[in-house]
């Protein structure tokens, strides 16, 4: 399965400063963190309301002892925790994953690109959160990266896979679409190659010169050199060569397009390589040389107003390199212009693995929120938008060992009103074993802090997990800070 040649470059890039200003960010908790399976190796999230009960879930896309895969669907509580629903095997390890409607009646379906073998895989949703068993498509080469998207112009999603080498060792780099047929099959693939030499490591999709055809974004590289190429589409499922772009020393290891403008005519791209490429678009197929902003040792980059003023921000997963700079998420606000603020950082758990982000509104507050998947240790983080409320540390609080029968040191969170009118406060509680005190009462004024203290006093031996419950006017869903601790 091909890796992506960042291992050397990540002191570099993590050397750069980090810039830790949160005042107008939207801002993020961690709520806590669901385990996989631990005999797999996650390498990407998909999320979709895949029962159709109102809250996003997840499909968790794992490698399997690198010799076959599987699909996991952890079904959202609507808390911003998850359930175990189905896992579905794949004969292969599996790369990248889409989720889309293929049969037009309004069921989520799943699309999973193969590693080692010339295919993808299709699972047709059931709409109850379950799918059917995966059918193998054939392809020309592995997957190294795929999408959803009517390239055909038939009004029918296609896949578009980005390939690497054959079962026979022949080098493709080509992108490859499946038509599709509009009831979940698709036709023989339409191969295009992938000129210059470039090894094409992600994709990103959009109508990049206007005319209402679907293009196509490939970021790869030369050697150690990224590159990003922009292929525009003829609307059959072929593609034309457009303009290349150098990335610098780092290949991309995810794109995403969006309007950071605001100019509906031209689509911008954003890569997240060391550090991040940001391309203006013309609204011609051609982009604007790259700026740079520092985003950590970026692993993954998604595209979305988060912090809710109709501009497009970006959210980076950060691999890490512990214990200085601990995995995680950083959040860059747009402007509007095309410029983005300096980033804010959120970290995760313990340890390096932040390879990977995706966004949905998991505690149904109507804000976008973020989940960073620890390939390493094979967890899931949620962190959840608080908005104007700003928690520090964003991370639980650990209590670690305690005698029973006795009172831990407290420990402290600030809470900061970032926003421009005050916070009411209805009431804020603990779970049981634990205590909580605050000097916010029952407003914080506009720009105001305020400190909250939380005690363990365990009452039994073991682990004991549990929320400090904030009920305030800052949203429509309770806030809540994560608390552990073990009994001894």
């Amino acid at each position: 399965m091909p890796r992506m040649p960042r291992r050397a470059l990540i002191a570099l890039a993590l050397a750069l400063t980090r810039i830790f200003s949160l005042s107008a960010h939207a801002q993020f908790e961690t709520r806590g963190s669901f385990f996989i399976n631990g005999s797999s190796d996650p390498r990407f999230l998909v999320v979709g309301d895949f029962n159709r009960d109102g809250r996003p879930d997840v499909g968790v896309v794992n490698v399997v002892n690198n010799t076959s895969g599987n699909v996991e669907i952890l079904l959202g509580n609507g808390d911003g925790t998850f359930r175990v629903g189905a896992t579905y095997l794949l004969a292969y390890p599996a790369t990248t994953a889409f989720a889309g409607i293929l049969r037009h009646n309004g069921i989520l379906d799943l699309v999973v690109g193969a590693a080692g073998a010339d295919m993808v895989y299709v699972l047709l949703g059931n709409g109850d959160g379950t799918f059917q068993l995966p059918v193998s498509y054939p392809t020309t080469a592995e997957s190294r990266a795929i999408a959803l998207g009517d390239f055909m112009g038939q009004g029918h999603l296609d896949i578009v896979n980005m390939e690497g080498t054959s079962t026979l060792g022949t080098v493709c780099d080509c992108i490859e679409i499946l038509p599709g047929n509009g009831d979940g099959t698709f036709r023989a693939p339409i191969t295009t190659p992938v000129t210059g030499s470039v090894e094409g490591v992600a994709i990103a999709t959009g109508d990049f010169n206007d005319d209402g055809k679907l293009d196509v974004a490939v970021g790869g590289g030369i050697g150690v050199t990224g590159q990003l190429d922009i292929f525009l589409g003829n609307g059959d499922g072929t593609f034309n060569l457009g303009n290349f772009y150098s990335l610098g020393s780092s290949y991309p290891n995810g794109m995403a397009a969006g309007y950071f403008t605001g100019n509906k005519t031209k689509l911008d791209l954003v890569t997240g390589t060391f550090p991040v490429d940001v391309l203006l678009g013309g609204g011609d197929g051609t982009f604007q040389p790259p700026s740079f902003y520092n985003a950590g040792g970026a692993s993954w980059v998604i595209v979305q107003d988060l912090n809710g003023d109709g501009k497009l921000d970006m959210a980076v997963s950060d691999s890490g390199s512990p214990p200085q700079f601990p995995p995680g998420v950083s959040v860059l606000n747009g402007n509007g212009d095309g410029t983005f603020q300096n980033a804010a950082f959120y970290p995760t758990g313990a340890g390096e693995g932040g390879q990977f982000a995706a966004s949905g509104d998991f505690n149904g507050d109507r804000r976008p929120d973020l989940l960073v998947l620890d390939s390493v240790h094979g967890y899931i983080w949620t962190l959840l938008n608080t908005g104007v409320v700003s928690f520090s540390p964003t991370t639980p609080l650990n209590f670690k060992k305690q005698a029973v029968g006795t009172t831990s040191n407290p420990q402290k969170v600030t809470l900061t009103n970032t926003g421009t009118a005050a916070l009411r406060i209805a009431s804020m509680k603990a779970s049981s074993e634990f205590a909580v005190t605050s000097t916010c009462g029952s407003s914080v004024a506009a720009g105001a802090k305020c400190t909250i203290s939380a005690t363990f006093s365990p009452t039994q031996k073991g682990a004991k997990q549990g929320t400090i419950t904030i009920i305030d006017s800052a949203s429509t869903k309770p806030m809540v800070i994560e608390v552990l601790g073990t009994g001894t």
